[in-house]
């Protein structure tokens, strides 16, 4: 899924190919995709890009793992890998800081690059972030859909429209056909069913990637001086949304809006909320 009016690139970063698409002029803007079966940039932010546009250069990759981009990632360390992936593009595009925009696991590379590298960042916007007390519960239905995908009888239409309809969003009929046979399409990409990119961590060293993968065990959190907004579902199956006060409780410069009857994937569900108080925060003088 493209717009006619975005410029496509394939980046070499360290080796490894990314994938970005690019629109519209002014501060730079990169929107971060989630880690769902089949996901992408462009599809991931389908009802966003336009927006946002009218007031900023975005550019819109394929993580590591998905989409167009090289399949390898770090599974030792994942959101440092993508984290690493996504400074590498900044350096090779020239960028020496932009703002964030990071939905789930792309919340998560979001907050693991400031976290790095806070002077790369300029404003952040985090949408249901992963990486937020996961070693403090058990994972969510929705997670366990997720992380189940590509086991037992392998990936299927039927277990990805289930996991969309039923744990991604609210309202599943605002879900199209469409949106699932894309993403089923990409979901059995024979380099990703061989390797997929989200995983449960396994092996001796499982415990110490779980805990690398808890941002509330980070104390760096306390001193991010990059100003961050988060926005989270109320009725998000994938994250929870304690995980927005825990951010908010922890972070110094912080806002939190939780919206109503809305799950995890908010810059859908909501595009209109999204994409004015995005716009305002991230074009507010820092």
């Amino acid at each position: 899924m493209t717009t006619p009016d975005m410029r496509e690139s394939l980046i070499d970063v360290g080796g490894r190919k990314i994938f970005v698409a690019e629109t519209g002029e002014g501060p730079p803007v990169l929107l971060l995709h989630g880690g769902g079966p089949g996901a992408s940039g462009v599809s991931n932010y389908a009802r966003n890009i336009d927006a946002l546009a009218q007031r900023f250069r975005v550019l819109v990759p394929d993580m590591p793992g998905y989409g167009r981009s090289s399949k390898d990632l770090d599974n030792s360390d994942p959101f440092g890998s993508l984290a690493a992936a996504i400074r590498g593009l900044l350096d090779a595009l020239d960028i020496e800081r932009a703002h964030l925009v990071g939905n789930s696991y792309g919340g998560a590379c979001a907050l693991r690059l400031a976290l790095d590298t806070p002077e790369r960042v300029g404003r952040m916007v985090l949408m249901g972030p992963g990486g937020v007390g996961t070693t403090r519960a058990l994972p969510t239905p929705g997670l366990q859909s997720l992380l189940s995908y590509y086991g037992g009888s392998g990936p299927s239409r039927a277990k990805l429209e289930k996991f969309v309809r039923e744990h991604l969003v609210f309202n599943a009929a605002q879900v199209p056909d469409a949106v699932i046979d894309e993403r089923y399409a990409a979901s059995i990409d024979p380099e990703v069913v061989a390797s997929p990119p989200l995983r449960r961590p396994s092996g001796p060293n499982a415990l110490r990637t779980l805990w690398r993968m808890d941002f509330t065990r980070d104390e760096r959190l306390a001193r991010l001086p990059v100003p961050t907004l988060v926005l989270w579902g109320a009725q998000d199956k994938v994250n929870r949304p304690s995980g927005g006060r825990a951010l908010a409780e922890r972070m110094p410069d912080c806002d939190l809006y939780v919206v109503a009857n809305t799950g995890h994937w908010v810059q859908f569900e909501r595009a209109a909320l999204f994409n004015r108080i995005c716009t305002d925060f991230l074009g507010e003088a820092r």
